[in-house]
């Protein structure tokens, strides 16, 4: 099964408005002739909808670095699937290692906002992926399967080939260090075999899977050839429009 490649930027805490409606216009400008990649960027959320009004008319899509599981309610400071639907949000980022580790998210946080988000029409991108002390200890497949169970809990097959899953050394991510091909393509495989035990091989060979962790425009090409990696959720190099732009056509 051909899965089409899909370069998300994920530009966390980064980026004023007039930075990032810059930033846009430019990549929208570069990357306009490219249709063979699937291409989002995820802002900050109070600039969601000023940079999906930009990108309206363009082949880059935009997602959320994070939603609330309920659709309303007193639940201060927390952003609903409804209201990013209704800014132009095509995506979300869940359970990212920045928030399970610094804003301790649970994997069942994590469970929570993938049902509210498959329930609400808008695509999940489940983060998952082990400190370096659990590489060391040998227990990466450990880690990475208790994440995987937990976030796709009460997840039918149908919603399951809806979702996008990023493999996140949290090692690699922001640090310089990136998993060597192998080491993503290793990965890669182990969380397919995951989805196949549980939901089959056609929905397995559906789902994309991306990885990140300090992927930039030098190391994308060769990360991305590997057979099960599916893209790339890209970290700092999204903020600067010429690795990012070299990062999506190194796909092509």
């Amino acid at each position: 099964m051909s899965r089409r490649i899909f370069i998300a930027g994920n530009w966390k805490m980064n980026l004023l408005l007039v930075e990032a409606l810059e930033l846009v216009g430019k990549l929208k400008e570069q990357l306009r002739d490219v249709k063979a990649v699937d291409i989002a960027v995820c802002p900050s959320s109070v600039y969601v909808q000023q940079v999906a009004k930009s990108l309206s008319d363009s082949n880059i899509g935009v997602g959320a670095q994070n939603v609330y599981y309920r659709e309303k309610g007193a639940f201060t400071g927390e952003v609903s699937t409804g209201m990013l639907i209704d800014v132009g949000v095509k995506y979300v980022i869940l359970g990212h290692s920045e928030r399970r580790h610094i804003l301790n998210e649970t994997n069942e946080d994590v469970n929570l906002k993938t049902q509210a988000v498959l329930a609400s029409g808008l695509t999940p991108i489940v983060c998952v992926g082990e400190l370096l002390a659990e590489r060391e200890a040998g227990t990466t497949e450990l880690v990475i399967k208790s994440q995987i169970e937990s976030a796709f809990v009460n997840v039918a097959a149908a919603d399951m080939k809806k979702c996008v899953i990023a493999y996140e050394p949290v090692w690699a991510i922001g640090t310089g260090k990136v998993a060597t091909p192998d080491q993503a393509e290793e990965v890669h495989l182990f969380i397919r075999n995951l989805i196949e035990k549980k939901y089959g091989k056609d929905i397995a060979e559906s789902v994309r899977i991306q990885y990140g962790g300090s992927v930039n425009d030098e190391n994308a090409k060769e990360i991305l050839a590997k057979p099960n990696v599916d893209g790339a959720l890209v970290g700092g190099a999204s903020l600067k429009v010429e690795p990012f732009v070299k990062i999506v056509k190194s796909a092509l």
